[in-house]
């Protein structure tokens, strides 16, 4: 049985640098980019700030979504964040 999973986007200030990543436990991996082992990318450029969350019922569909979110143009991803989050607020509190 699949387990369910989750895309987000990580920045350090509204319309930054954007990280895009795949997770099965969303707060256990926004606690990991806050304290600097989530990833290497995160923690050079300070990305700690969650502001786009989607969740996923398979794993597999929540890989496709970061894969196609990648592919996307910068202002496409800019776009999705701000229908969902206009002021870029981080999310942790919300996911935590």
């Amino acid at each position: 049985m699949a387990r369910g999973g989750y895309t987000y986007i990580m920045t350090n200030k509204p319309r930054g640098v954007l990280y895009i990543g795949v997770t099965a436990d969303i707060a256990a991996r926004a606690e990991q980019h806050r304290n600097g082992t989530g990833s290497a990318f995160c923690k050079r450029y300070g990305r700690t700030r969650v502001v786009l969350v989607e969740p996923h019922d398979d794993i597999t569909l929540a890989i496709a979504r970061e894969k196609a979110l990648k592919a996307w143009k910068r202002e496409w991803k800019v776009r999705l964040v701000e229908e969902g989050n206009p002021d870029w607020r981080d999310m942790s509190d919300v996911i935590l």
